[in-house]
């Protein structure tokens, strides 16, 4: 065949393929022709002025574009193999059921290297794992595996036995193993298929990247010889592209990721492992709003294979598919290490216990028994900064932040007010811009502030502050781990960075400042996520057991509602009392996971703008057992100097509102408007 149409999608919002020519180069001497191209090959094509990256879906003898407009593809990426059928599928599920272009899902998933317009990069890629890969003896055999208990071991039978699609729910306790039971289930796979002289690959997702070098670290050390790689977004862009390719190709055996990972190419995958699956950072919040969560079940249903799901707190939507039957559900009730139980959880009524600089007697006595017994505690406080705000007792100034509705927040170190969601900085202001009163004073609590407090509290003590601001830098997170680790740290505080995953050997006592806020939030989900985050971060308490003469370990929670029933539920370590509370609550409020929703939003110079452009959008379309909420304004109305509002759709039925979707969409499309407008489904943060 001398010439044919390429049916190409592109990275743009029209959701429409595009028609290209392509002819084969004249035959030269002693060259051979160029093959074919394929569906699922990268290409580069013209675009307007430009020239982009397409990815080819379909292959016509013939096009409804007139000859003389249709334009030849100026390259084809032949160094990589097409990308799957099974991928292309992946593909247009999460292109159909989150409302995109196809081309918006497929293109962007891939490393910016693949898309570029010169392949310098691509080629060196590919050469380099054809080297690497004569050096790697892929024999899946582990080593140092440890003793499982009973109900690990029940686990690992049930995982690596599994045939066709098994979506399971691996519910464990803080500190059961979990880990312990993906890898020794995976190396049962990987020894399968090595005997049956097949090829196995394993993904395994995390929910955030500083979660990666410890699970990579342990993958590599159990599993010599085989081809692990990572994928996310902190790596540099050469090293992605050699991960991905490695994956694409099948080299890669074992690949770790967070959430853009459930979008690589892995052409012989045999199991995903979800870790943390309850974690909102499964959740994308720009672009395509995907659950990576949601597309690794329909991945594993789409290719028959079992899919695991791991918790100590599952989220809501999962533990009711596990009552209602549709998963599976293996349960680790002790911890793995001998002698190791569940820290004791005790309640502080700041009422009684009133604190200074933070921290009440009771805790601070606690403190002090640790660092006298050389053991290691964590002050958890989800707010990084030195105040979340500063302001003048003479006039009520306080410190807004001119661009968003929001506050400054203090950061003391750097000298400076500092927006957390539009990042505008400015100077401490020297005396009060309303009244000129020079005694600005901070209120409440951050990171920063509680570290300064415990510095002058106990001088002897080694002190490390671990959130979003002191990790900037990369390899910071890791390098601070690290020192927690080796034990170089006596007190560690932290935000939501150090409250999952990690396995902190003597840390014996968690300390839990502030969290009364989310009891009150307008967000549903407050609870279940405020929950999740305690159990999360209690479990990093006394993971190692409890040494001759030591402390128990211990998590103390300051509260002005120490009887609320959600702490109550935390200190019996009860979540399936609690979660079964929650359902029956989200139920009779006809909440999810017992209703389907998603959220159409709007920005503009002018809240009203936006809310004119919803409130045409919820009258353009009728449609039975739909329900359309009134328009209103977001909770963080202003950010960046952009208005923003929202408009809630709701119904029981998932295919009922799929089909709304599709149609109000093309209206949405035709209507002209000043707003700039986005649709998410399955929204998580209304």
């Amino acid at each position: 065949m001398e010439h044919c149409i390429l049916q190409i999608v592109l990275d743009t919002p029209l959701d429409r393929t595009f028609d290209y020519r392509w002819r084969a180069a004249a035959e030269v001497p002693g060259q051979e022709r160029a093959p074919l191209p394929q569906v699922g090959q990268l290409v580069i094509v013209s675009f307007g002025r430009r020239e982009v990256a397409g990815l080819i879906v379909g292959l016509a003898q013939h096009s409804e574009v007139p000859e003389s407009k249709l334009k030849e593809v100026i390259a084809v990426r032949s160094q990589l193999s097409p990308l799957s059928a099974q991928w292309l599928a992946l593909c247009g599920f999460a292109a159909d059921y989150y409302q995109r272009p196809l081309g918006e899902v497929a293109l962007p998933g891939l490393p910016k290297n693949l898309r570029a317009l010169k392949s310098t990069a691509l080629d060196r890629a590919v050469k380099k794992l054809d080297k690497l890969a004569t050096t790697l003896d892929h024999d899946g055999n582990a080593v140092n595996t440890p003793q499982l208990k009973p109900e690990q071991q029940d686990a690992v039978d049930v995982i690596a036995s599994a045939q066709g699609f098994a979506p399971i729910l691996l519910y464990g306790v803080t500190g059961s193993g979990k880990t312990e039971v993906y890898l020794q289930a995976a190396a049962r796979l990987l020894a399968r298929s090595e005997e049956a002289g097949e090829t196995a690959q394993i993904l395994v997702l995390v929910p955030e990247i500083n979660l990666t070098p410890q699970l990579e670290s342990n993958i590599r050390t159990r599993f010599p010889g085989v081809h692990v790689v990572s994928l996310h977004s902190g790596l540099a862009e050469g090293e992605r592209t050699l991960n991905w390719i490695a994956a694409h190709q099948g080299q890669a055996r074992i690949v770790l990721g967070t959430r853009l990972a459930i979008l690589a190419s892995l052409p012989h995958l045999k199991l995903i492992v979800i870790d943390e699956e309850h974690d909102p950072s499964y959740k994308q919040q720009e672009g395509l709003r995907y659950s990576a969560r949601d597309l690794a079940v329909w991945r594993a249903h789409q290719l028959g294979i079992p899919v695991v799901l791991g918790s100590a707190t599952p989220s809501l939507e999962t533990w009711q598919h596990t009552q209602a039957g549709r998963y599976r559900k293996l349960q680790l009730r002790e911890r793995a290490v001998r002698d190791a139980v569940l820290p004791q959880v005790r309640m502080i009524d700041m009422e009684r216990d009133r604190p200074n600089d933070g921290l009440t007697s009771t805790l601070v006595a606690a403190l002090k028994l640790r660092l006298e017994r050389g053991e290691q505690s964590l002050l958890f406080l989800n707010r990084r900064g030195y105040a979340p705000v500063l302001n003048c007792d003479a006039c009520g100034w306080i410190s807004n932040c001119m661009r968003c509705t929001s506050f400054m927040v203090l950061h003391k170190p750097e000298r400076r007010l500092r927006c957390h969601h539009c990042s505008l900085e400015l100077y401490i202001p020297k005396a009060c811009p309303t009244c000129g009163n020079v005694d600005l004073q901070p209120l409440g609590r951050g990171t920063q502030r509680v570290e300064e407090g415990l510095q002058a509290m106990f001088p002897e003590a080694r002190i490390l502050r671990i959130d979003a601001d002191s990790t900037r830098l990369k390899g910071a997170a890791q390098s601070a781990f690290d020192s927690v680790h080796r034990g170089e740290v006596d007190i560690l505080i932290g935000t939501q960075m150090v409250a999952k995953g990690h396995d902190f050997k003597r840390l014996t006592l968690v300390g839990v400042m502030n969290p009364d806020t989310a009891l009150f939030s307008h967000d549903y989900r407050a609870s279940e996520r405020l929950f999740a985050q305690l159990m999360q971060v209690a479990g990093r308490a006394g993971r190692a057991g409890q040494k001759e003469g030591g402390s128990p370990s211990e998590v103390l929670i300051q509260s002005r509602y120490p009887h609320h029933p959600l702490y109550g539920a935390v200190a019996a370590h009860d979540y399936d009392g609690f979660a079964s509370q929650l359902l029956e609550e989200r139920q009779q409020a006809a909440l999810p996971p017992f209703i389907y929703q998603a959220l159409l939003r709007a920005e503009a110079n002018e809240v009203a703008v936006a809310l004119a452009f919803l409130q045409d959008a919820a009258t353009c379309l009728a449609h039975p057992g739909i329900t359309i909420n009134d328009p209103i304004p977001m909770t963080m109305t202003r950010v960046h100097n952009v208005e923003r509002a929202q408009l809630l759709i709701e119904c029981a039925s998932r295919p009922a509102l799929q089909a709304f979707l599709r149609d109000w969409l093309e209206l949405l499309r035709q209507m002209k408007t000043r707003a700039k407008w986005s649709l998410e489904v399955d929204p998580v943060d209304i």
